[in-house]
């Protein structure tokens, strides 16, 4: 009988796989990578607990175009500034992926909240633009022109804050299957470029990606680099169900999908 591809892999097909995994080679990305300083109270309402605003409420845009084999891939992120206990990091609101494989990974493994976008970047000469769209919309956008390099960053370590859950089998909005947790996910950076961009950002509308809610006040940071990092996750804490419950909707385009029905309107 010819193999049935959906049956059980052996014990040695995933030894396999899980080697070669381990053994991935660098993978550079090209993007720019946005700071700006937004209202304060704007970075505590997105902010689940136990996460805390830190004392400089900014926010960082990342567009990238990654170098993958045979694979190319536009990955994304906005994300605030936040603490959990001594730990400083930043909690992603958004990260659109141009392909499912990427977005399937991190929603699964360590909460990512990614969706499927569209992330352009591109370069003609000196000039610069940058967006993150979804349903046809660019939310984020970066125009601006290349002044100069940077000198590189010694390699360093990040950490974002996510929460990884599963809304209970039995209704949405009644709740989770297990008890949410709290991911730290930290990764080790290596840039071999990077230079300044003069531009600014534009934050556009958007019902599904809300990030004009968090508007640009002072840019902080513009920048256009090569980079390569790698990541590892832990579960830091398990949270409490109650206390994530109404920041959910953040993970789903139709809040409604998370809370007590279809769309008023809708047919059922």
């Amino acid at each position: 009988m010819a193999r049935v591809r959906y049956g059980a892999r052996t014990e040695a097909e995933i030894a396999a796989a899980r080697a070669a995994g381990a053994k991935l080679p660098d993978i550079w990305s090209t993007g720019v990578v946005a700071v700006w300083e937004t209202d304060p109270d704007a970075v505590a309402a997105v902010l689940p607990p136990p996460l805390k605003p830190t004392e400089h409420p900014l926010v960082r845009a990342n567009i990238s175009t990654v170098d993958l084999p045979g694979y190319p891939l536009g990955a994304g992120s906005v994300a605030v500034a936040a603490a959990h206990g001594d730990q400083r990091g930043w909690y992603p609101l958004v990260m659109p992926m141009t392909h499912e494989r990427a977005l399937i990974g991190g929603r699964e493994v360590f909460g990512e909240p990614k969706k499927l976008g569209e992330v352009t970047v591109e370069r003609d000469g000196l000039v610069v633009r940058a967006s993150l769209a979804r349903h046809g919309i660019a939310f984020v956008e970066v125009r601006g022109a290349v002044s100069g390099p940077l000198p590189l960053p010694e390699p360093a370590e990040k950490v974002d804050f996510y929460f990884k859950f599963l809304p209970a089998v039995d209704g949405a909005g009644s709740g989770f299957d297990t008890d949410p947790v709290l991911v730290h996910c930290t990764r080790h950076e290596r840039v071999r470029k990077l230079e300044k961009v003069t531009g600014d950002v534009v934050l556009r509308e958007s019902m599904y990606d809300p990030v004009a809610d968090l508007p640009v006040r002072k840019l902080v940071e513009l920048t256009l680099g090569e980079k390569t990092t790698d990541q590892q996750g832990r579960v830091a804490e398990r949270v409490s169900a109650r206390d994530l419950l109404p920041y959910i909707h953040q993970r789903y385009d139709d809040p409604q999908q998370i809370l007590d029905g279809p769309p008023e309107g809708s047919v059922r």
